[in-house]
């Protein structure tokens, strides 16, 4: 059974992803969350992050909608396809996360790159940054490590719960950045997700007007939620109108 540490709500301060917005966000620290307590929580619409779990609580903005995807009825679009077909010969492994001198290095490039093309604030990861973020101890935590031979070109970070999985963190070397491998690994996730037999992959939030998080509304058919339900209130989750704005129409090949 989860153990609350802390619960905070932070003051209100500069948006990272609607500069004209103020964010607030609702915090929980907790040590021994179990799968079960985690589903009802991304059901709910909260993230995790090492020991944080956190969900926004913006007021009166409410751009940022929890976001999910039914694997079943999933339908990738052409260019999605295309991308898929870009990373054929790239090597999958799921295990826990871990931390070496390999995935900083890795992490290190992919941030500096950001820095130089997006003005991302420099990066201090270092191994035990590295740990509490990706790394901290939770019976959902995994890690889907990329690889091109023995070369490794990417890791995302998710939970998996009996119901859901949740993406949560993905880098990769830029290097390989013409692989689309940021839209590939939704349907590496996806295809994870469909062999475990999990209904839903959590994508986290939709922001419609962040040109950093649009990209989640061209996975459809996908779903989001209504509100900012309470744990112990049954969360709805409404299937998106066609105004998500897909950008091309499912493949069919």
């Amino acid at each position: 059974m989860a153990r609350l540490l802390q619960h905070i709500v932070s003051p209100p301060s500069a948006c990272s992803y609607l500069p004209d917005q103020q964010s607030t966000m609702e915090n929980k620290v907790m040590l021994d969350v179990t799968p079960q307590e985690l589903e009802l929580m991304l059901t709910h619409g909260w993230r995790r992050f090492g020991p944080t779990y956190f969900r926004p609580t913006c007021s009166p903005c409410t751009e940022c909608i929890s976001l999910r995807i039914p694997v079943e009825t999933f339908r990738p679009t052409r260019s999605q396809r295309r991308a898929w077909r870009k990373c054929r010969g790239i090597r999958v492994q799921v295990g826990a996360p871990t931390v070496d001198d390999e995935r900083l290095r890795l992490y290190r490039a992919w941030h500096a790159a950001r820095e130089d093309a997006r003005g991302w604030n420099d990066s201090s990861m270092d191994e035990e940054t590295y740990f509490l973020q990706f790394c901290f101890p939770h019976p959902c935590a995994r890690e889907l490590s990329y690889w091109l031979e023995d070369r490794l070109v990417a890791v995302g970070i998710c939970d998996e719960t009996p119901h859901c999985l949740s993406s949560v963190y993905f880098f990769y070397h830029p290097d390989e950045g013409w692989r689309s491998l940021g839209v590939a690994s939704v349907l590496f996730e996806l295809d994870y997700a469909r062999a475990r037999r999990i209904p839903h992959l959590y994508m986290g939030y939709r922001v419609r007007e962040c040109p950093s998080l649009k990209y989640k509304a061209t996975f459809g058919p996908h779903e989001l939620l209504v509100g900012r339900p309470a744990l112990e209130e049954e969360p709805v989750w409404v299937p998106a109108g066609d105004e998500e704005g897909r950008e091309d129409e499912p493949a069919t090949e």
